[in-house]
């Protein structure tokens, strides 16, 4: 049976209301008597109870998080730069994975908001209604890797457009104008994003688009691995791939490697997030770095403001991507003389 302020207020022979104030370090309680108290508590294995605390002081001192794919490395560095920043100021972190299902991303949201944590940070997977559905909780937000302007809601997101743009328009330099797109090809939403950068690519150039090569499909490992088995099947792979995020990009590459072609002899990979295991050997693949930690800690201040200086004034952090070249697109001469670029050939 668990400790209570009473089982303590027995023990050292003062009132339940001297331990409550004791305990809570608050006034009105001799030095003397305070220590006598801490004493007890710490010879019963007292735990303070954070949920009733909660209820009376009306907050919980914890955050909620919704990210979309635990698996993918992408999510847990930004969530290391939000607990950075939420725990120096005494925060923990309730952990969601709605693994892109937008049910389960609405029941997050409203469990957060009755479990009464004191914000939320969150990076959608699932559709924009479960965002307005959130912003009628009243409950400090802060969005990552969604613009979501309609709202007047501060959000923290790459250029995904500008990314998309670098990405293709890096391919069509080393000479590719057979260039697939595997990814979110939904223009009206923030996610296709990415699309859009890879259709204005080819528009500047004037290539003609070949659309047996735009695949749509979920960012996750298992789908890039099955849309390029597919295309190997019915023998329409193009030259270059533009997979829009790194995960998808891995199982592209690993099923590549499994029919015996060549990487990018054969067919050139470009991803988007520069994860961790990008740089591995027989990966090195070139991709857009999204500054992930970062937006983490971003974000995580964003809201620390609005919960502890009641600061509601929409914050837009849109941060500027980089194009990291590597092993998986040839390199040709005069590549790494433009902007927003880095050559990273060294394993």
């Amino acid at each position: 049976m668990a400790i209570t302020i009473k089982d303590i207020a027995k023990k050292a022979g003062v009132s339940y209301a001297t331990v409550s104030r004791a305990i809570s370090n608050k006034y009105g309680v001799k030095s003397e008597t305070r220590e006598k108290v801490e004493a007890v508590a710490r010879q019963l294995g007292y735990t303070p109870n954070g949920i009733a605390r909660g209820l009376v002081n009306k907050q919980t001192h914890t955050i909620g998080l919704i990210i979309p794919d635990i698996n993918n490395p992408f999510f847990p560095m930004v969530v290391r730069g939000i607990e950075e920043v939420v725990q120096k100021h005494g925060y923990s972190i309730f952990l969601c994975n709605s693994d892109y299902d937008s049910q389960r991303e609405r029941h997050y949201l409203s469990l957060l908001a009755e479990k009464r944590v004191d914000g939320i940070i969150l990076m959608p997977g699932g559709e924009q209604q479960n965002q307005e559905a959130a912003n009628t909780s009243g409950v400090p937000m802060v969005y990552v890797c969604r613009e979501f302007f309609e709202a007047e809601k501060s959000f923290v997101v790459i250029d995904d457009e500008r990314g998309g743009f670098l990405a293709t328009r890096h391919l069509i330099e080393q000479g590719y104008e057979s260039i697939g797109f595997i990814g979110s090809t939904n223009q009206a939403s923030a996610t296709g994003a990415r699309f859009r950068g890879y259709q204005l690519a080819f528009e500047k150039f004037g290539i003609p688009l070949n659309k047996d090569y735009i695949i749509a499909g979920e960012f996750k490992w298992e789908v890039g691995h099955r849309i390029i088995t597919e295309m190997i099947t019915q023998k329409k792979v193009p030259r270059s791939i533009f997979a829009e995020n790194d995960f998808m990009a891995l199982g592209i590459i690993q099923r590549i490697q499994e029919t015996g072609l060549k990487i990018p002899e054969d067919i050139a990979i470009v991803g988007f997030d520069d994860i961790l295991f990008a740089n591995f050997p027989g990966i090195s693949l070139t991709t857009i770095r999204q500054p992930k930690y970062e937006m983490g800690k971003i974000a995580a201040k964003i809201l620390m403001d609005q919960i502890i200086n009641k600061c509601h004034d929409p914050k837009r952090i849109i941060i500027e991507p980089e194009l990291v070249i590597r092993k998986s697109s040839r390199l040709t001469r005069g590549s790494e003389s433009r902007g927003n670029t880095v050559v990273d050939l060294q394993l």
